[in-house]
């Protein structure tokens, strides 16, 4: 599948464990340290040696959580009007915490409750938007922005921390692009793969220096506590993984810190095994169940990531034995499991949401209405830009002629940004069956609400809209259909 990292939560790499395959690509611990843990259990002595690359920028100012009142105001350049909107951070989700108007290219949030994280600031939609930290230590911050797009040029006057933010952001990416690079080399290295090998260590080495030297430049920040995070103290012991990241503060679930170091954890220690991942989970729980806050933050990390990694079997142990389990879920609140229930709905034998979208002449496809219309319907998520798509269709087409007109329908639910690219990929790939797309590429809603994050995806429904099958590829459904009609 062509899969979207960036909004998968990154545990596939535990169950492949190779650094070829992403290794801790993620700007945290480098796997110089993490694989060499798996790969043979360290000495008693050696796993009590805090990690060089580990460095404590936690102080008696920053530490735990805080609220407080905050002003957050700025200018937007070549920019008149619009909604400026505020997001609060979990991990990879967000939700919207507030907007304001922007007047004559100027905007302010006055005087919000604001703890301390990791946020989004938009302009019209999360499309164009920038991360920034808050921090109620600072009761005033603004931003200015030099153009209309809120990810390139910015400054922050009175915020030195988010100064020294967006520096490690532009350094980070270029270093896991750079990684990227050479991890991808790593299959022709041939008998110069050591010096790859070494060389992607060396780049790992620069990021962490970054990290320390951002912790030295920013002290008692909410930055200094974000880079303290980025590598566990104790990396080779499995027990003290998460010591040095506190369960009762809140701060770090309005970050990447606690589902990127479960995801360094599942890496290092599941080996790519049910059992290891199961274990795993047991271990994040135990970590995190003082406090029942961190605790649903990191239970729907492991939730989602599995998920998105197809691992059904282990998302249904967390479902039953940590979030709907009378006494372990016990002091979690209802908002986990209405969040839980979004992953249910989308395992076989259950109902996913339903949608309304138009097609490119117009027309509004509504999903559940087209399945009590048809014995079976296929929703298949794509894009024009997916070789892998364009390699189904030889399948999905005659399919499609064979199974119509006895009650089998296929809705395509695009994931392109342009009309005309949409609908040339249509005639193009020779697409005969309903087509229905919200333009929005992966923000599409309909995507977030099926989780989708690899193309192409399918769900297979009955009449009355239940999940049948969720098939890798096209002749799956083939096979399940010619036992049917």
């Amino acid at each position: 599948m062509m899969t979207f990292s960036t909004l998968t939560l990154a545990l596939a790499l535990a169950a492949c464990g190779s650094p070829s395959n992403g290794g801790s690509d993620n700007g945290s611990a480098p796997a110089t340290e993490t694989t060499a843990a798996a790969a043979a259990p360290a000495s008693t002595a050696q796993t009590d040696v805090a990690s060089s690359k580990h460095k404590n920028g936690i102080t008696e100012r920053n530490a735990g959580d805080a609220t407080g009142k905050m002003t957050i105001n700025g200018t937007i350049a070549r920019a008149t009007e619009g909604q400026v909107i505020l997001y609060v951070m979990e991990g990879r989700n967000k939700s919207e915490l507030a907007r304001t108007p922007l007047k004559e290219g100027t905007f302010e949030f006055k005087r919000l409750e604001i703890s301390r994280g990791v946020y989004t600031l938009a302009l019209n939609d999360d499309k164009n938007a920038t991360e920034i930290i808050l921090n109620p230590d600072e009761s005033e911050v603004t931003f200015n922005f030099s153009t209309n797009r809120l990810s390139g040029q910015k400054t922050s006057p009175n915020s030195p921390e988010n100064t020294g933010y967006w520096d490690y952001q532009t350094e980070e990416t270029q270093n896991r692009n750079a990684i990227r690079g050479l991890r991808k080399s790593l299959a022709d290295a041939g008998a110069f793969r050591a010096r790859v090998e070494q060389q992607i260590a060396d780049k790992e080495l620069e990021l962490v220096k970054k990290q320390h030297t951002l912790i030295g430049q920013y002290p008692d920040t909410y930055l200094a506590k974000l880079m303290t995070w980025k590598n566990p103290k104790y990396p080779v012991n499995q027990s003290r993984f998460f010591e040095d990241l506190d369960p009762l503060d809140n701060s770090a679930m309005r970050s990447m810190a606690i589902s990127d170091r479960i995801q360094q954890f599942m890496v290092t220690y599941s080996k790519g095994t049910d059992s290891g991942f199961l274990a795993c989970i047991d271990m994040v729980k135990a970590h995190f169940e003082p406090n029942p806050v961190t605790l649903e933050s990191a239970l729907y990390s492991m939730l989602e990531g599995f998920y998105n990694t197809g691992k059904e079997t282990i998302c249904q142990y967390i479902l039953d034995n940590y979030i709907f389990d009378e006494d372990c879920g016990a002091d979690l609140s209802d908002a986990i499991r209405i969040r839980a229930q979004g992953i249910i709905n989308l395992q076989v034998g259950n109902t996913p949401p339903n949608f309304a979208i138009a097609t490119p002449q117009g027309n509004v496809i509504d999903l559940m209405k087209t399945c009590s219309q048809n014995e079976y319907t296929l929703v298949m998520f794509w894009a024009s830009w997916c070789h892998k798509c364009e390699q189904e269709m030889p399948y999905v087409g005659p399919m499609y002629a064979k199974y119509n007109y006895k009650g089998f329908e296929v809705i395509g639910v695009s994931l392109d940004q342009s009309a005309k690219t949409w609908t040339a990929a249509i005639e193009e790939k020779g697409m005969t069956w309903p087509q229905v797309s919200q333009l929005e590429a992966w923000n599409s809603p309909v995507v977030e609400a099926y989780k989708v994050t690899a193309t192409p995806t399918y769900f297979l429904l009955d009449k009355e809209g239940k999940i049948v099958l969720k098939p890798e590829r096209a002749f799956e459904v083939d096979n399940f259909l010619k036992d049917k009609f």
